[in-house]
């Protein structure tokens, strides 16, 4: 009896302890990431960044000027299913996007814009939204890098340590700020005008940033100014550290040449 009662005592150890094979259970599995759609690439890597792991885009990445995409039914199909619904305000297609979404989906706008402190600021709020906090704070981390790189690699490309000149497209001149580039004048996003042709020329730029998803073809058609084509958007990887570092290299490769 007492040898009984020993190995029925060792049995109920072991199993307090986690020994033996167990039963999976709700409870024992990680939790699901919640899934994401963005209507553009740019929603989309703003909410990967935050850590979402689930991210379907609506707008396919090759499309230049996203802002003006026609989606069709079918591009609309995951947005019925999602967790959470990523658009900004400017999309033409927005109103549609909010319609598809479920009853049950939460549909945020997205502020899109490259400055910094918009990106750490939205990142923020989107790992607020998506419960992954932790791994945002690690990409941020990593954005800050970036950066800090980014300057580095072009102000070595200085020429004779002097600041370049810049006019620049209204939506990317947040690239001068990061490269310590002077902006001299800005233009955008209506086309310029033969006044602010004049204007501008007159500035004497070293070079001109072009925003490639609207651009209008030579900017300052007549001046040595280098022209430089500066993205936004991120591709199929969605990796917008990947936006930081194209430009830079562009940049750079602009004032060697």
């Amino acid at each position: 009896m007492k040898i009984k009662l020993v190995a029925i005592g060792a049995l109920l150890a072991l199993a307090a302890c986690g020994g033996g094979a167990q039963t999976p259970n709700a409870a024992s599995k990680a939790p699901a990431g919640k899934k994401v759609v963005a209507a553009t690439a740019w929603e989309a890597a703003l909410a990967k960044a935050a850590g979402a792991t689930d991210v379907k885009v609506v707008v396919p990445a090759t499309v230049a000027h996203a802002a003006d995409y026609d989606p069709k039914p079918s591009d609309l199909a995951a947005v019925a299913t999602a967790d959470l619904v990523l658009y900004a305000e400017f999309e033409g297609f927005a109103a549609r996007l909010k319609e598809a979404a479920g009853g049950s989906a939460k549909v945020e706008a997205v502020k899109l814009e490259n400055a910094p402190e918009v990106v750490r600021a939205e990142v923020t709020r989107l790992a607020g939204l998506l419960g992954t906090t932790p791994a945002a704070q690690e990409w941020l981390k990593e954005f800050d890098s970036t950066l800090a790189e980014a300057k580095t690699q072009v102000s070595g490309s200085f020429p004779g340590g002097r600041a370049p000149k810049v006019v620049s497209h209204a939506f990317v001149a947040y690239m001068a700020a990061i490269t310590g580039a002077e902006i001299v004048g800005t233009f955008g996003p209506q086309p310029v005008t033969p006044a602010q042709l004049a204007e501008l020329s007159g500035k004497q730029p070293d070079l001109v940033f072009d925003n490639v998803h609207m651009s209008t073809g030579t900017v300052l058609p007549g001046s040595s100014a280098k022209q430089v084509k500066i993205v936004n958007y991120p591709g199929e990887d969605l990796d917008l550290l990947g936006v930081f570092k194209t430009n830079a290299e562009e940049i750079s490769k602009a004032l060697k040449a």
